[in-house]
């Protein structure tokens, strides 16, 4: 619905810069809180509640901000990594009978198959960012070894052979 015309001469409230800070920290505030809590139960709605936002903000946020986006999927895959080694540890050792609340198993297998791909596509990014890190570590130490080399060639003393002279 369009907004209606202003009487001439008026214009629209716009936002103070003190506000806008206000702002940016409490969005900054509530992104991080939500990010831990991703990491943790690895649930987006459990982590928008314990943020004090709802879902739909943070699914806009991811969608309009690359650096959010981001850092979601690292969360993510934090989250699914604890998870990971949740079930390993039940499966393997069991369960103890006293506890609170009883850890589902099954839907904790069911989640981790269904964003296995998701996983799996995270770790490949990071593993070539490890890759190109290594690539320029390998890059730097060549250099060096180069500029050694060369070094060592301009010491050295011309050699002339005999049958040259």
């Amino acid at each position: 619905m369009a907004k209606p015309p202003l009487p001439s001469g008026e214009s629209r409230a716009s936002i103070s810069a003190a506000l806008t800070r206000i702002e940016d920290r409490v969005a900054a505030h509530w992104r991080s809180t939500f990010l831990a809590a991703l990491s943790e139960t690895s649930n987006v709605t459990a982590a928008a509640e314990a943020a004090g936002v709802r879902a739909s903000r943070a699914y806009k946020v991811r969608r309009q901000e690359p650096d959010f986006a981001r850092a979601w999927q690292a969360a993510l895959l934090e989250g699914y990594d604890a998870l990971e080694i949740d079930v390993l540890h039940r499966l393997r050792f069991g369960e103890a009978r006293d506890a609170d609340r009883k850890f589902d198993n099954a839907s904790a297998l069911r989640l981790l198959a269904q964003h296995r791909e998701a996983v799996a596509r995270e770790r490949a990014m990071r593993e070539n960012e490890d890759v190109a890190t290594v690539r320029a570590s390998l890059d730097a130490k060549l250099a060096s070894l180069r500029q050694q080399v060369v070094a060592r060639r301009e010491k050295a003393p011309v050699q002339v052979d005999a049958a040259d002279g």
